[in-house]
């Protein structure tokens, strides 16, 4: 967070919408709107031009989609926290802004204090989604928990194994003693996994593979 405000940028193309944002922000001491984007286009090329602590998305928006805006976004600054306010609840759009980089992810309707704290939760670094969807995501992966080999089936056996360590909280050296590895042969599993779980550092990877019932020392 840059200085004492979190500094926001908004992007529906529902003026009523951005209208209600811009009041619900106005009106919280923690915050300020920085722009107004009416596409994704457009929301691109102002958090380029702003750099917002956080860009609040919807993904059905005129040129490219929110879930793209997002994926731009971040790519270039990472830095950006992008909370999805939309109203798709299903599993592939859900699923596809976090594969874009979204931390957060709330449906249009939420209650006012429930987006006020989304937003100030991505934009301290929390992750964050609409309770209704949090109950899903966590029926999904615990389904997934009863076969080991259905978790990330892009990754081997051993990359499976060495990224429960990390979630356990295991680091590289530690990693490497404890399954008799060289440290580079660890590095190389690391750099893998991260590639084929299309994440961009070791702390947004623990995030999925805890979500995913990984990380248990049990």
């Amino acid at each position: 967070m840059n200085g004492d405000k979190l500094r926001v940028l908004v992007a529906d193309d529902h003026p009523l919408f951005r209208d209600g944002i811009r009041t619900l922000v106005m009106t919280s001491a923690d915050m300020e709107l920085v722009g107004e984007a009416e596409t994704g286009d457009q929301a691109v090329k102002m958090a380029e031009e702003t750099q917002p602590d956080v860009v609040l998305m919807d993904i059905q928006m005129p040129g490219i989609n929110g879930i793209e805006a997002a994926r731009q976004i971040v790519h270039a600054s990472p830095h950006i926290a992008v909370l999805m306010v939309t109203m798709f609840d299903d599993d592939h759009s859900v699923f596809s802004a976090m594969r874009a980089g979204a931390r957060g992810y709330v449906l249009k309707g939420a209650r006012h204090d429930e987006l006020l704290r989304a937003i100030l939760a991505v934009g301290n670094g929390e992750a964050i989604f609409s309770p209704v969807l949090a109950a899903r995501m966590m029926t999904f992966f615990a389904g997934m928990r009863t076969s080991p080999l259905h978790i990330f089936p892009e990754l081997s056996e051993r990359e499976r194994e060495i990224l429960d360590l990390i979630a356990q909280g295991y680091k590289n050296p530690e990693i490497s003693e404890r399954l008799v590895l060289s440290p580079k042969t660890v590095r190389n599993h690391v750099s893998n996994i991260l590639s084929k779980l299309q994440v961009a550092d070791r702390a947004e990877a623990i995030l999925k593979a805890r979500a995913a019932g990984l990380g248990s020392s049990e």
